[in-house]
């Protein structure tokens, strides 16, 4: 017997490795037609430890103070060993997380698979869309140059237009009048140890509802697309016949892994810069404010947004009048029907919106 297998033996003796490796590996069965796009979770995974991992090493050397935090990076970028290649990765790493959760919210809406019993996930999915949001915003601030200022600055008087609480909220987030050092240790602080925290529990909360009800057979080639669930009963959804996630569903997330892996270092190689504009690069000055200074671009249709009302009280109504329906997507749209091309009225207004947003963030990104 080879060291390996005792080893194994070893340890299968004392836990029951092989009886969990039955349940959880090969004998966890998916729906035959399932899809690549249900491997995006997986995707999403390995990107959020490979944000975690770089963060962790990018603490190594960066020090978040006003005064040192935009020499600490530029040190990072020109003098650490390796140090531009770590920063880059978690740069471009936080834009392509939020592109995959889109990706990834989209192909739930399409498939239906957000419809009952699966409220839980889709809501645990749209609060973590909502938190990846704030820490990529809070994240924003770490470079203490003028674009990450400045826009930090723009973001942050978008609250005044809350009514009664707009000023005092401001002032709390800010942790004074104007953006300075008490903004950027606040914001440090959520973003290195509050928000990857909650959205660490949010994963495990989202996988336990996952695995509690079961994945959902995707509506594409399959006979019957209507949701028979009544909702009286707890039940899981067995896929009797279907394939096991190893090794074969599990090729799949690898090779999804692999093709998403390949796009972010093509991007650091070939286009390290993409994510960057030229203020970016100079430190911080509260005293000059540079021309045509906006947000990253899954902020930009927001941004436009406010722009475009008389009022940004109206703007901003709107936009949590948006997100809300989005949330409550679940309870809203209750037919049972789950293929796209068989809900007219939903593919009408899912097109629409996607078209809507994609106009407002080009229009955000010119004008």
């Amino acid at each position: 017997m080879s060291l390996f297998k005792k080893i194994y033996h070893w340890i299968d003796v004392r836990i029951g490795s092989t009886e969990i490796v039955e349940k959880e590996l090969t004998g966890y069965l998916l729906p035959k037609n399932i899809n690549e796009w249900y491997s995006l979770g997986s995707v999403l995974l390995v990107i959020f430890a490979l944000q975690v991992v770089t963060g962790m090493l990018l603490l190594v050397y960066y020090v978040p103070d006003a005064d040192k935090a935009f020499k600490s990076v530029t040190y990072i970028m020109n003098e650490v060993p390796f140090g531009w290649l770590i920063r880059l990765c978690h740069a471009v790493g936080s834009n392509l997380m939020v592109f995959v959760l889109m990706l990834h919210m989209l192909s739930t809406l399409l498939m239906g698979s957000y419809k009952s019993p699966r409220e839980m996930n889709w809501i645990s999915g749209f609060v973590l869309f909502s938190l990846v949001q704030g820490i990529s915003l809070t994240g924003y601030l770490a470079p203490w140059s003028q674009l990450s200022f400045w826009a930090t600055t723009v973001a942050t008087n978008s609250v005044t237009a809350v009514p009664l609480i707009g000023t005092g909220l401001v002032k709390f987030l800010r942790g004074g009048t104007l953006v300075g050092p008490a903004t950027l240790g606040r914001f440090f602080a959520l973003h290195v140890a509050i928000i990857p925290a909650v959205i660490a529990a949010l994963i495990g909360a989202h996988l336990f509802f996952l695995k509690r009800t079961g994945v959902s057979t995707p509506p594409f080639g399959a006979k019957e697309t209507q949701n028979n669930w009544e909702g009286k009963s707890y039940r899981y959804e067995f896929h009797p016949g279907g394939i096991p996630f190893f090794p074969n569903y599990a090729l799949q997330d690898a090779t999804s892994v692999s093709i998403y892996l390949a796009i972010f270092f093509a991007l650091i190689f070939f286009a390290p810069t993409l994510f960057f504009t030229p203020d970016s690069f100079v430190p911080a000055n509260p005293f000059k404010t540079p021309a045509h200074i906006k947000p990253e671009w899954y902020f930009l249709a927001n941004y436009q947004t406010l722009k475009i009302f008389p009022s940004e009280l109206i703007g901003l109504l709107v936009q949590v009048a948006a997100m809300t329906v989005l949330a409550l997507l679940p309870f809203i749209d209750r037919t049972k029907e789950r293929h796209p091309l068989k809900r007219p009225i939903f593919l009408t207004c899912a097109i629409g919106g996607i078209l809507l947003w994609l106009g407002l963030t080009i229009w955000g990104h010119y004008s």
